[in-house]
Order: structure tokens, then sequence, then C-alpha cells
């Protein structure tokens, strides 16, 4: 397999298969699940190949392709990974297959559809992640709308039409920004190169130069745009309406993935081409990842509802890689890409477990249940494992993540103050109080419902073919998490550098 088409196989593998199943009779349920599952692992095998081969001492894009597309306007097909990227990849093609598998009993309403839609949005994710041209990026961004819409919108819950709109809207309107952005920065990157070109290689050597009123401009338009995926409080409106009416496949990929691109572009975007803007804002960002935090978990202790219990945890947790991203340290910036993929292990699991248990009883209130641990102890023993590592159990994956961001927050030059590091501590503390309460209430006591005992059954091989590699991996990064962090560091303090030369007296 040649080393500079690995991604575009990559990509290709879910485009090719979601387009295959379309010629699927409605009737071949079966066939369908199988083909999607079997098209989803190859994607896997092919990241797998692609994180073998990289070589993580070195800061620069790997694995490039580049075709012209475009000639007249200078726009590439041009994809290529860094450390940071190649670990989203891997988590994207790591939950697809498993998410697919989850939905077996689940989906019964028209499956051809379904497992095309997941195809066609694991595609858009990858492209979002491996771009390295910010107009095919704008593209995969803009395409990657479209399937979640109709996975929330057609085997969603009771309110499913308005959850769809409400993210559509609310993604769509920050994605015109970004592109009123993208042209102004193509434009006038052009005039100071003598070409027109949407290279991001390219951009990255004229964006720090931009004048610094313009560049806060620019800078706002593609922060609001990641700000709303993130979402970053007070823009986080749409996620709880759309996590709690989506299906629990949608849950888990909105959760696990989509919910880091919004991180990603901060990182890759914000922080390399508008630099002076990155750490002139930084301390405002951080207030409110802060915010975010403290608000998020508040929320979800008053929840009745677990699935919207862990919804709100989502902004808490992403707050923390916010403030991780905008403390600007190689520790921080670490942590939060690091955090990205815990996040992405631990609610995805917790989203899992909440629809396992929903397939049974069809009910999602705390109220119903009670002393489940007597009826499913495996059950119970997997959601306790699963709880603890977002709450951030040593040992476990959720630890490390945060532990680098408070200590990369408390030392960064650029927010210059311990106070954002103790207020987002707080968070690890709520996060105990929401998480372990809702356990207590749903595993410990007395069965409440008799119905319980009829209804509930602990879970079966295929549930435990997709929960065991989520636990594996969550143990793995919370005893040996170099495994993961020598992948990211030469990209950080690639991007951190790039920050640092352009914002010396900034910080002065």
């Amino acid at each position: 397999m040649e080393q500079n088409l690995l991604l575009t196989y990559l990509l290709f593998t879910p485009v090719v298969g979601s387009v295959l199943v379309l010629f699927f009779r409605n009737e071949q349920k079966q066939l369908a699940r199988w083909f999607g599952l079997i098209v989803s692992f190859v994607a896997f095998v092919i990241s797998l190949v692609i994180y073998f081969r990289f070589d993580p001492a070195n800061p620069q894009f790997q694995f490039i392709h580049q075709v012209t597309w475009i000639k007249s306007l200078n726009i590439s097909y041009h994809v290529g990974v860094d450390g940071i990227s190649l670990l989203l990849v891997l988590l994207t093609t790591f939950l697809t297959p498993l998410t697919l598998l989850s939905t077996w009993k689940a989906i019964e309403k028209n499956v051809k559809m379904f497992t095309f839609s997941m195809l066609f949005l694991e595609a858009g994710m990858l492209g979002v992640f491996i771009s390295l041209d910010i107009f095919l990026f704008y593209i995969f961004w803009e395409a990657m709308l479209i399937p979640m819409y109709f996975i929330i919108g057609i085997w969603g819950g009771e309110r499913r039409i308005y959850a769809s709109l409400k993210f559509f809207i609310y993604t769509m309107f920050g994605s015109l920004l970004m592109l009123v952005a993208i042209i102004w920065l193509t434009v006038y990157a052009s005039g100071m190169l003598g070409k027109f070109t949407t290279s991001l290689v390219d951009l990255y050597k004229v964006g720090p130069t931009i004048p610094h009123q313009i560049q806060g401009w620019m800078f706002g338009a593609f922060f609001l745009s990641f700000a709303i995926k993130v979402p970053i409080f007070p823009l986080h409106t749409w996620l709880p309406d759309a996590h709690v009416e989506a299906p629990t496949a949608g849950s888990v990929i909105l959760a696990g993935v989509l919910l880091k691109m919004g991180t990603y572009g901060l990182i890759r975007f914000c922080l390399p081409l508008f630099p002076q803007s990155a750490v002139q804002y930084a301390p405002l960002v951080s207030v409110l990842a802060v915010i975010g935090i403290i608000y998020g978990a508040l929320v979800s202790m008053v929840q009745t509802d677990m699935k919207k219990l862990v919804a709100y945890s989502s902004v808490s947790h992403l707050g923390f890689v916010v403030l991780g991203i905008f403390a600007m340290t190689v520790e921080s910036v670490q942590g939060a890409v690091i955090q990205m993929i815990n996040h992405g292990l631990s609610t995805g699991a917790l989203f899992l477990l909440v629809g396992i248990l929903y397939e049974r009883t069809h009910r999602r209130d705390i109220a119903f249940y009670g002393g489940i641990a007597k009826i499913v102890p495996l059950y119970a023993t997997i959601l306790m494992i699963a709880s603890l590592s977002s709450i951030g159990l040593p040992g476990l994956n959720g630890f490390i993540g945060e532990f680098l961001i408070l200590l990369g927050s408390f030392k960064s030059p650029v927010l210059n103050s311990w106070w954002f590091t103790i207020f987002a501590a707080t968070g690890v503390i709520f996060a105990a109080v929401y998480l372990l309460w809702m356990y207590q209430r749903i595993v410990f006591g007395e069965v409440k419902n008799e119905e319980l005992k009829h209804e509930l059954t602990d879970m079966n091989l295929r549930e435990m073919i997709v929960m065991v590699p989520i636990l594996f991996f969550i143990v793995w990064i919370g005893v040996y998490p170099n495994t993961f962090l020598k992948l990211t560091e030469a990209s950080t303090q690639s991007i951190l550098q790039q920050v640092g030369t352009y914002t010396v007296n900034l910080l002065k």
C-alpha cells in the first residue's frame, strides 16, 4: 500500500461503502447492517496501518497526498495528518463500528438509509481531520451536517424534528461566519503571496503577519464557528436537545467525535493562524470555559433524565478542553488533546449504557430505577467503571487529561492567574457529585419497580463486544498515557512555537 495514498484509501472506504449500501433492497436489513459494520471495520484497520507507520518525532504533516482540484483558483485535494489529527482519526474509526454494532436491535426502521448516513458521516468527520486545504476542510465541515441532521430527525425521539432543526441552524450560522472569514483570509493572503491559495501550509506563513485589527475579526469569526460546535457556554443550548432526541448511535458519535471538531478547529486554525488575537482573547475565552465547566456540572446535578445528565456533563468536560487549549502551554494543550479522546471514550460509553437500559425498559428517568445491581450485576459494574472514568479517577483515562490541563493552566504565562485553575478544579468535585449520585440512585437500594425484574436482563454478548474495547482503552490511557501523549508532543510544540514566535511582545 503506497504510503501517501493511505489517507485517501481511508477517506474513500466509507464514501464508497455508503454509496454501495444504497443498492441494497429495503428488506435486506441484516445484509445492510453487516456490510456497514465490515466497511467501518476496514476503515479502522487502515487507520491502524497509518498509526504504526506514523513517525511521532516528526512535527510536520505526514502521509501527504495532493492533487489539483480547481486549477484556476489553486484549490487542491490536499490531505495529511500530524499527531493531533491522527489521534482524532483513530477515535473516529474506532467508535464508528462499535456504534453500528450497538444499533443491531435498536434501529429497525429503514436500516439501509441509517447505515448509509453513518458511513457518510464517518467520511465527513475523517475529511475534517485530515484536510490541509481550507476549502476542502469547509466542504467536509458542511457535508457532515447532513447525515447527522437525518440521524436525529428520522431515528430520534418525540421532539426529533425540533432538535435536528436547532442543531442544523446553530451549526449553519457558525459555518457561514467561517466561510466569510475563509474568503477574507485567502483573498488577503493572495495579495501578500502574489497568488491565490487555500493551502493551510501557505496560510500558516501569512496568517500571523496580518495586521492585528484585521486578525481580530478573522479570529472572532473562526472562533464563533468552532465555539458553537464545541459548544462553549453560552452557545451550548442546542446540545442537550440534540443528545436527548438522537438515537443512541447518534448521541455516541455526536459526543464522541462531532464536538471534538470544534476543539480541533481551535487548535488547527485559531492558534497558528491568528496567534496575536488568540493570546489577546485567551483570558476571556478561558473565563467562558470555566463558566461552562461549573454551569454544566451544576445543571447536570438537577437532571431527572439520565441522557440529559450525560449531555450537560459534556458542556462541563469540554470546558476543560477549551481551557487547556487557551492556556497555551505544552502540558495544557497535550492535556486538552488527550481529554478529547477521553471524553469520546467515557461519555460514549455512558451513552451506550443509557441506551442499553432504554432498549429494555423504554425509560430514562432516574427515579424509575433503583436496586438494579441485584438484577444486572455485570451492567452495574461496567456503568461504575464508565462513571469513574468520566469523574477522573486516578488510574482511569479521565484523570490524566484533567491533571495536565490544570497543571498547564496553573503555570500559563498567557492566563497569568491561578484563579482559572482553582475554579476549574471545582468541576472535578461537581462531576463526582452528579455522576455518583446518579449511580447510587439507579444501582443501589431496593428494587423500586417490580416490572424491572421482568424487563431487565443483563448485558448480552453483542453488548459486551461493544463495551469491552472502550473499557480497555479507558484503563490503558489511565495506566500508561505515554502511548498517546508521545504522538501529540512534537505537533503540540510546533503549534505553540508558532504562537510564541509572533506573540513574545504581547506576553511581556
